[in-house]
């Protein structure tokens, strides 16, 4: 189970870092807050099932995510106010 939940939480891994690298990818906040909870439900469920390696590879995503959300706060808001830049 451990080596499923690794290959399935890597690949969510490198989809996010792949997102993070692609700077003109602007993420939806629907899709930043369902990949954060995700992720965080990720973490708690391996941490309970005592799998650290998919704890720490949804951890990372974690970060990717939040690095996301930032890029999206400060995209919305120069569209909010195009003299914030």
């Amino acid at each position: 189970m451990s080596f499923l939940l690794s290959v399935t939480f890597s690949c969510g891994l490198v989809i996010a870092v792949a997102h993070v690298i692609n700077r003109r990818f602007i993420a939806p906040v629907y899709d930043v807050v369902l990949n954060l909870t995700a992720f965080g439900a990720a973490v708690a469920a391996s941490l309970m099932l005592d799998h650290p390696v998919p704890a720490v590879l949804s951890s990372g995503a974690i970060c990717c995510w939040l690095w996301l959300a930032r890029r999206t706060w400060l995209d919305r808001k120069t569209w909010v106010d195009p003299s914030v830049g």
